[in-house]
């Protein structure tokens, strides 16, 4: 990639590992949350719900909005403003202005996303492998965000958690210098990508896809810290190491999607991905022992090899509507996966963990069974020369 594009995709890539930080900070503190506060399993999944609630629904307005008007100066504000609601559930004293507190921050990270995802677009210059260097960032961030609030929170309490306001910090010098540097202000030319008729069926079957991958994502990073810790016996240390590892597998998986897209055609990776999820998440499930970390990471290839495919694929299903389609791939359909947590809390409650999860094992396959048939959408950036393998 070219030094003038390879600078601000470095820089927008760091920043989202920072804003992402706090996707996966409040899973990290879900055990935090039980242990000092004695919350139910229910009462924790419902903080996890709370970050991912509000946010579902304003990320595709924000995409929206970007799709209208450029809005780079939303990337460095939305960054301060996930770290600050984060920063301030572990200090407020009670249940309800901690659902607030995290729900802010939730919107934060939801009006980080479209704007980003049409700026890393840009820099990435249609190559799948630079996007997925771009999602690397927040998957690295989501990784970081178990170590971080078991090295801040765990050794001085919720009450330390005004500390995890630094990454957001961090986070927002990082995006307002990537949009200094691209020199285009952060948004994608609407020309650029306005070059094909949106194909809604398309893109809706693949949205209900992910949907089905953000519920099992959001499922396993509410309860596999407090699986494992059951399962092993090794207490705290051994579900974090879980966590870390659904999280940290990532890193490989989103890098290795985005090459292999390249190379064999998008739809293609994206099907089998869905279907190694199938199996991992059953042996994360039903195989017992510490082999359950082995699954656990290919679960997370699973989940995470597609990733940044799918915005590119909604992105180019929507040509002319890019913020709406990066606002729902990135936003909407994941943080619908927060919205089947407490349900899960509640079957865990009044049955058991193990139970509550079987049902995570399907859902990849209805995400398969959705994607199949489609096509690669006509605006694909995936570059000639290069084949696709049929499915």
């Amino acid at each position: 990639m070219p030094l003038h594009r390879g600078r601000p995709l470095a820089l927008l890539s760091l920043s989202h590992a920072c804003v992402d930080v706090y996707q996966g900070a409040v899973a990290a503190l879900v055990p935090f949350f039980v242990g000092e506060r004695a919350y139910t399993y229910a009462a924790a999944s419902g903080v996890v719900l709370a970050a991912s609630l509000l946010s579902s629904v304003v990320q595709p307005l924000f995409g929206v909005l970007t799709d209208r008007w450029p809005m780079p100066w939303l990337l460095p504000v939305s960054a301060v403003t996930g770290g600050a609601g984060v920063a301030l559930c572990g200090v407020v004293g009670s249940y309800g202005p901690t659902l607030a507190a995290v729900a802010v921050s939730g919107i934060g990270v939801a009006a980080y996303h479209p704007e980003a995802a049409r700026a890393a677009r840009t820099a990435a210059g249609g190559s799948n492998t630079a996007m997925g260097w771009f999602a690397l960032g927040g998957n690295l961030g989501f990784a970081t965000a178990p170590l971080l609030v078991a090295a801040v929170v765990g050794t001085g309490g919720l009450h330390a958690s005004p500390l995890l306001v630094l990454p957001a910090l961090a986070g927002a010098a990082l995006s307002a210098a990537g949009v200094r540097r691209s020199g285009s202000g952060g948004g994608l030319t609407r020309e650029a990508m306005a070059n094909g008729e949106d194909d809604w069926p398309s893109f809706l079957r693949l949205s209900g896809a992910i949907v089905c991958r953000s519920i099992v994502f959001v499922g396993l990073s509410a309860f596999i810290s407090l699986y494992v810790r059951q399962r092993s016996g090794g207490g705290e240390a051994a579900g974090t190491a879980a966590l870390f590892v659904l999280y940290v597998g990532g890193a490989v998986g989103t890098v290795a999607g985005g090459r292999l897209a390249d190379r064999y055609g998008r739809l293609a990776v994206v099907r089998r991905s869905y279907a190694l999820t199938v199996l991992a998440v059953a042996g994360v499930v039903l195989v017992p022992g510490p082999v359950v970390y082995l699954f656990v990471a290919l679960t997370s290839a699973g989940l995470y090899v597609p990733f940044s495919l799918h915005v590119t694929l909604g992105q180019d299903f929507l040509p002319g509507r890019v913020g709406t389609a990066s606002g729902v791939t990135l936003g909407l359909t994941v943080s619908v996966g927060g919205l089947a947590a407490p349900a899960l809390g509640a079957l865990a409650d009044v049955t058991s963990l193990r139970t509550a999860l079987l049902p995570l094992i399907a859902l990849p396959a209805l995400g398969r069974l959705l994607l199949w048939g489609l096509r690669e959408p006509s605006a694909g950036a995936r570059p000639a020369g290069r084949r696709a393998m049929s499915v």
